[in-house]
């Protein structure tokens, strides 16, 4: 049986000082994205509008959370040349980077030699680790929790392996 998705609003809620977002995949199938992805690619616009439906569930959670001082990072791990979702997920990160995220990409070649954890994750606080599973299709598939120090502390390492390597968003053209 999947699992729903967490409620990202108690995950963040819970950060006090840092939360970083790894993502490693070249392809994600989102339900909520499939109208905006359909008409990215048939037209090339991406959804800006930090308060439209697409955004409306996350905008809110990342605007409170930089608000009480939590610095949040992205971090993407790209191959190249890069799939349409990840034209996709560029077109529409000027959102992220206007609520307070930062944004950096990093070509997967250049990640070869940093021992990278096994999925997509959230970091809070150096405390908590939240992985994603996806399947296959890029379908959402589960997430598990920990807060075992070993695994915190190789994810904190490989995160900020990919943080030091990776380009800013402005500079990293898809």
């Amino acid at each position: 049986m999947t699992q729903k998705a967490p409620d990202f609003s108690e995950l963040l809620g819970s950060a006090r000082h840092t939360a970083a977002h790894l993502e490693m995949r070249d392809v994600y199938s989102v339900g909520e994205e499939v109208d905006t992805f359909n008409r990215f690619l048939s037209t090339g616009e991406a959804d800006l509008d930090p308060e439209s439906p697409l955004w409306v569930g996350w905008t809110p959670i990342a605007r409170e959370a930089v608000g009480r001082g939590v610095v949040m990072r992205r971090a993407r791990i790209v191959s190249e040349p890069v799939t349409d979702y990840i034209r996709y997920e560029h077109a529409l990160t000027p959102v992220n980077i206007a609520i307070g995220e930062d944004v950096r990409w990093l070509p997967r070649r250049r990640a070869s030699d940093i021992a990278l954890p096994g999925n997509d994750l959230w970091l809070i606080d150096d405390r908590l680790v939240m992985f994603h599973w996806w399947t296959g299709e890029g379908d959402w598939a589960g997430h598990e929790f920990t807060e075992n120090p070993a695994v915190v502390k190789m994810v904190s390492d490989a995160f900020e392996a990919v943080w030091e390597r990776a380009i800013p968003h402005a500079e990293y053209a898809v």
